[in-house]
């Protein structure tokens, strides 16, 4: 009320205060909830190699990648699916139970040495590796697929075909590959060095050199 008894009104700069406030408290609705990115979730479906074969437990390279992601505050877990003396056959058997299980964003194939090991036809591998490949990528997960390589008493011929069915299968689903998972393990000076008296299985101090190897491929698939 002003002097002549007459109601004031506010001024033009309250007015806009106002309904500057009135916006910001309503932003937040009229935006609606915020969504937080699930986490990574990394399925490691592979054999002895992956599964701590005679080492300690808790001292594998997949244990050591649990380890990285929580160093570099990645927000991922994994989950090791790996059983010792699996093959491709038994991997494809078991994946569509744990994509189901897990739901991954990620997918690690570390399989194919045991079928090598026991002569099985490179055509059923390969068969069974893009099978594989194919329905993680159905099921949403980029896939990462881990090559191996075979002692040259296998035959040039055998060897070279078994090492290149890894790189035709992650072509053909766009899939990452690391060329060689043993590598600075089983082609060093020694050979036998970093492996178990078995000659098959890598010791505890090769898995961080395992680690090295997928890592660099694993990282860019994570942003």
């Amino acid at each position: 009320m002003n002097l002549n008894g007459v109601k004031a009104r506010p001024d033009a700069g309250r007015r806009r205060w106002l309904a500057h406030c009135s916006a910001l408290a309503l932003a937040p609705w009229l935006a609606g909830p915020v969504v937080a990115k699930a986490p990574a979730v990394i399925l490691v479906v592979g054999d002895s190699l992956s599964a701590e074969y005679g080492i300690r437990r808790g001292s594998g390279w997949v244990a050591l990648l649990e380890q990285r992601l929580e160093r570099e505050k990645l927000d991922a877990r994994v989950v090791n699916a790996s059983i010792s003396g699996d093959t491709t056959a038994g991997g494809r058997s078991r994946l569509p139970a744990l994509l189901k299980q897990h739901r991954p964003t990620h997918v690690i194939l570390e399989l194919g040495g045991n079928d090598a090991l026991r002569g099985q036809p490179l055509s059923a591998t390969e068969a069974n590796l893009s099978e594989m490949a194919r329905a993680a990528r159905a099921a949403g997960a980029r896939v990462l697929i881990a090559g191996m390589q075979l002692p040259p008493n296998y035959g040039r011929r055998y060897g070279e075909d078994f090492a290149q069915l890894y790189a035709r299968v992650a072509k053909e689903h766009d899939a990452a590959l690391v060329p060689f998972f043993l590598r600075n393990v089983a082609d060093v000076g020694d050979p036998t060095a970093l492996f178990q008296a078995d000659r098959i299985h890598p010791r505890e101090e090769a898995q961080p050199l395992l680690l090295d190897n997928v890592w660099p491929v694993l990282r860019p698939l994570l942003k």
